[in-house]
């Protein structure tokens, strides 16, 4: 079976004030999600001029995917598609149709499985498909590339970028400095049912052992549920808090469950999180994601390229 292009599906994020709004109620469909909530959210968004950096990173990634695939020769159209603003997936199948693609290798950017970090984009998929089918009659089939939360190439851009912001730390506090993860909550009944919080221990260690750090911790941050419902914890706010009162020296943080800077990184790292380490007299340092990172892009190169060399496989539908 041959391919004729890689679609890169993403999140998705705003591209001016205008947007915030209706972007976020593309994010919330469906979901009870209390209005001070939103407008608090809403303001997040505001504080970066309504602008996700998501968009061009994403844009950035499959640009580098394409120029290493033709490289390697096999020279594939990359598409970009986006569950919650332009490019939206919808959109993308049509182009991608009107094109002439009719099988494509799907690459999710999202390293660690739950239903929300990967699972829901398939469904998403599937639904761009079945309306290019209702609207045209034909589709384009969707074959996924492997899991790559532990590819080396992964992990090297992390520790990397755990080395550069180490560095960055007062020298008198470098020695006693833990390295704290975060990854996006998710609710614990739907944790319970993935391996997320697993994979995201396993890419943790990884990081930690190439970086030469043997304190590390795993938290996370950016919950959006009821008060009500179980949540992974601990929050990255409390935990910086909590560890703070017991003697921590220094953290630096690695967004590991992220791979580009958005919003949420922004925000709840560069901000909130890092006025909790002023407040409470922290230093604190953030690793950069692993966005447009030579090594990442080499990574998702790899991962395309292996699933070309599978040709008999069948395509997974979705």
């Amino acid at each position: 079976m041959t391919f004729d292009a890689v679609l890169v599906v993403s999140f998705g994020g705003p591209q001016g004030p205008d947007d915030v709004r209706p972007f976020l109620e593309n994010v919330l469909r469906g979901r009870r999600v209390a209005p001070h909530r939103i407008d608090e959210v809403a303001h997040h968004y505001q504080l970066f001029g309504g602008v996700s950096p998501i968009t061009e990173l994403t844009m950035r990634q499959a640009e580098g995917l394409r120029v290493r695939l033709a490289a390697a020769g096999h020279p594939l159209p990359v598409h970009v598609g986006m569950r919650n603003w332009h490019p939206l997936l919808g959109d993308t199948f049509r182009s991608m149709h009107d094109a002439g693609v009719r099988r494509a290798i799907g690459f999710i950017t999202a390293a660690h499985h739950s239903y929300s970090s990967c699972q829901q984009y398939r469904e998403n998929v599937s639904v761009a498909r079945e309306a290019l089918h209702t609207a045209t009659g034909r589709d384009v089939s969707v074959s996924y590339v492997d899991s790559w939360f532990d590819h080396p190439l992964f992990i090297a851009a992390n520790a990397n970028h755990v080395r550069e912001a180490i560095d960055k730390l007062p020298a008198a506090v470098r020695g006693g400095a833990r390295l704290v993860f975060t990854a996006h909550s998710i609710p614990v009944r739907m944790a319970e049912q993935t391996r997320y919080r697993e994979q995201l221990l396993a890419s943790s260690r990884l990081v930690a052992d190439q970086a030469g750090l043997a304190d590390w911790a795993l938290v996370f941050q950016s919950r959006s549920g009821r008060p009500e419902d179980p949540w992974l914890d601990p929050d990255v706010g409390d935990y910086l808090r909590a560890e703070r009162a017991k003697g921590l020296q220094a953290a630096v943080l690695c967004p590991i469950g992220f791979v580009c800077d958005h919003i949420e990184v922004l925000y709840d790292l560069d901000r909130e999180a890092a006025d909790i380490a002023r407040e409470i007299g922290l230093p604190m340092t953030r690793a950069a994601a692993v966005n447009d990172d030579p090594l990442f892009l080499d990574m998702m190169a790899d991962m395309v390229l292996r699933r070309l060399k599978r040709p008999t496989l069948p395509i997974v539908a979705g």
